[in-house]
């Protein structure tokens, strides 16, 4: 049996408009092993991991854990842990970090879900005294194996592989989505995802990302939007040249599935709509290591790039 992603790149599956959606991010470290649902599958107290997903539910946020590459043990002492939440929507992009050495405290009344999600983190400063994050930009590896082993086969050895090489900011993920694309990476506080990544590709990608730039090669779109919408903006920013991480956001779409019209506002007031229609990865195969049911995995298919003059946005 041939691994998800052997099979997803032997196929030349595009990876555009597969990103995870997140429009808010919020990372706990929890060092020591993971299940295949980490939040309620690991050394974190199953009754927070599982109050953790009710919070979130429905808030735009997304809740995962992290742990720094290497060994993976846990003591089972209240250890200090990282937490970060970052907010992906242009224009309104943060990072924040704070620390704690109770989990708990991520459900503090003051910690309002909601309000992170729209990219408020004034609550989540008051529960966790949080600060802006003042370092590196984040690489987040997806290195799940209990998920999917082609995350951990592939995903781990370049977490290794970038630390090692003195690249800071990295760590291992619980889930990013698309094991078929590992190893996968995400990068904050931007949102944006890559697949089949490797360790130079990376490096290049974080060094955009401190000059508030963007890199098209291997990305899988931005979490902050649908996944037509990730497709649409990409598709903009290659016919565009438009790296600038800023500089596009997706300001309506219309239709459902099999065929959208997004429409994409550059922040000098320039429009594009752009056609987006679903199709399917062929030929069906498991989509997952995890699973062995054969399926047609749905991919975004950009038709058309359009540029409009402002006042056409209503027609």
């Amino acid at each position: 049996m041939s691994a998800c992603a052997t099979v997803s790149r032997d196929l030349d599956e595009p990876v555009s408009g597969t990103a995870a959606t997140a429009r808010t991010w919020l990372l706990l470290e929890q060092p020591g092993p993971w299940g295949a649902r980490a939040l309620t599958a690991s050394h974190l107290d199953p009754a927070v991991g599982r109050a953790l997903e009710a919070a979130a539910e429905g808030t735009g946020v997304r809740v995962a854990l992290i742990r720094r590459p290497g060994r993976h043990a846990d003591c089972g002492t209240a250890t200090e842990r990282q937490v970060y939440a970052a907010h992906t929507v242009p224009g309104g992009v943060w990072l924040r970090s704070a620390t704690t050495t109770d989990p708990r405290r991520l459900l503090d009344l003051d910690l309002d879900f909601a309000a992170l999600g729209r990219g408020d983190h004034r609550t989540f400063d008051t529960a966790l005294r949080g600060q802006p994050h003042e370092g590196d930009p984040l690489a987040l590896v997806c290195t799940n194996g209990k998920r999917d082993r082609c995350c951990a086969l592939l995903g781990r050895p370049l977490a290794t592989e970038l630390t090692v090489s003195g690249v800071p900011g990295v760590w291992e993920v619980t889930h990013l989505g698309g094991h078929r694309f590992s190893p996968t990476v995400l990068i904050l506080p931007y949102g944006y995802a890559y697949g089949r990544a490797e360790a130079h590709t990376i490096k290049e990608v974080l060094q955009g990302a401190q000059e508030g730039r963007v890199v098209v090669e291997g990305c899988r779109g931005c979490s902050a939007w649908e996944r037509p919408g990730q497709a649409a903006e990409l598709a903009v920013r290659t016919a565009a040249r438009e790296y600038t991480a800023d500089a596009l956001s997706i300001v309506a779409t219309t239709g459902t599935a099999p065929r959208w019209d997004v429409t994409v506002a550059h922040q000098d007031g320039r429009l594009w709509r752009v056609v987006v229609a679903q199709g399917a990865s062929l030929p069906p195969r498991e989509e997952s290591c995890g699973t062995s049911a054969l399926g047609a995995p749905a991919r975004m298919d950009v038709v058309s790039v359009r540029e409009l003059a402002a006042a056409t946005l209503a027609g």
